[in-house]
């Protein structure tokens, strides 16, 4: 079976969206017409987040595939992505270029939290969906404030939370400490891991080191840290510098229980820069199937992104699970505009992305589905714990959803 047929497949059985509004035929917002509908992204593809480039690669080498196989409803893909350095200032003029001079119908996957509260704004006064952006901070899920955002990965406070939940079953004496980037991403981890021990956080944590995205490395906060003396250490950074604390953790000799935020946990972009060897026993979660976890290589899950890959995003590494990020939240977007039918007017995308009834993709983790409503604008709520064994990560325990069961 191909490709195409598989992921029709896979994403026609998930029941999709409720498409209701579909019988408003030929009405068109900004950048939607009879043959095209114009997206607008920006992306990190340099600076000190430029792991993340993959992704918005993944989003342009999908939509070229979709573009191959005819476009949305016979309309194609005309995807214009920009990079923004991970740069708030930049991202806010590359953000307003895209609306008035682009003229782009939406935006979608944004990626970064500091990026994405710069353009917030902006987007929502001018009623332009700001889709699927590739940030997990808790805000995004906001509709009564802000109507036209919409994240798609978990939140980190939930992340957070389960962390806190393992320490506190496995680990009740632990001695804990952070590394957090100072800024909305960090401290949303900081925050759900202080909710999730309750009135144990005061005594558990014991030290806490922030770093900027200008620090050259955050060495001298991981010395810090171990100088505490605490043996539980939570790592949220960016791939680069969540690459340098593994290293350095490794390095000092220090053999603190280790967990490692999901937006960092990339085996590619992360895990190998750091050394194999020095991540052994870190614990992160998941809601993607790892590309390189042998237990979903002979699926046919699998082997259609092997073959996208292969065929669409040659530069790509198979061994990166940024690459599966960009896949799966592309065809979210892409059964969004299906959804739309002829009514591709900025209010109607809006109401489909917020009437996903689980939706089911081909690399999301088995019991782990997309579901929007006009009230809850958290597409994705559930992960899985994971253990790196030196060579890829190793799922265990159950899916916990937000609410923690």
């Amino acid at each position: 079976m191909t490709t195409k047929s598989n992921v029709a497949k896979g994403l026609s059985a998930a029941g999709l969206i409720l498409a209701s509004g579909l019988a408003f035929a030929g009405q068109y917002g900004p950048g939607a017409s009879d043959t095209e509908i114009k997206i607008g992204n920006t992306m990190p593809y340099s600076g000190p987040a430029s792991a993340y480039g993959a992704i918005g690669k993944s989003d342009a080498a999908y939509f070229t595939m979709i573009n191959g196989q005819g476009g949305i409803n016979g309309r194609k893909i005309n995807f214009i992505s920009r990079d923004d350095s991970y740069s708030p200032p930049k991202a806010v003029e590359q953000i307003r270029q895209l609306v008035e001079q682009d003229g782009v119908l939406l935006t979608f996957n944004t990626l970064g939290t500091p990026p994405n509260t710069a353009i917030q704004g902006y987007l929502n006064d001018n009623k332009v969906p700001h889709l699927f952006i590739a940030t997990g901070a808790d805000k995004w899920n906001d509709p009564k404030h802000f109507p036209w955002t919409m994240g798609w990965q978990p939140s980190y406070r939930i992340e957070a939370r389960i962390y806190a939940r393992y320490i506190l079953k496995n680990l009740p004496d632990a001695k804990i400490a952070v590394l957090y980037q100072n800024d909305d991403f960090g401290k949303d981890y900081l925050n759900g891991l202080r909710e999730g021990l309750g009135e144990k956080a005061g005594k558990l944590i014991v030290a806490v080191q922030s770093y900027e995205t200008t620090d050259p490395t955050v060495d001298s906060q991981i010395v810090a840290l171990q100088g505490s003396g605490a043996d539980v250490l939570l790592t949220a950074a960016v791939p680069k510098f969540a690459a340098q604390a593994i290293r350095k953790v490794y390095d000092i000799g220090w053999k603190p229980t280790h967990f490692l935020t999901n937006v960092s946990n990339s085996v590619g972009a992360v895990m190998r820069p750091a050394g194999l060897e020095k991540g052994v026993g870190i614990i992160s979660a998941a809601y993607l199937k790892e590309p390189t976890d042998p237990q979903w290589q002979d699926t046919p899950e699998y082997k259609d992104w092997l073959a996208w890959m292969k065929k669409y995003n040659t530069s790509g590494s198979l061994t990166d699970s940024n690459n599966v990020t960009g896949y799966s939240v592309t065809q979210t977007m892409v059964a969004v505009l299906k959804a739309c039918g002829d009514n591709l007017t900025r209010d109607n995308i809006m109401k489909q992305a917020a009437s996903i009834h689980q939706l089911k993709l081909p690399m999301l983790l088995p019991g782990i589905t997309v579901s929007t409503g006009p009230d809850d604008f958290a597409p994705i709520k559930q992960m899985r714990l994971e253990k790196f064994d030196g060579n890829t990560w190793q799922l265990f325990g159950d899916v916990i959803s937000a609410s923690g069961s």
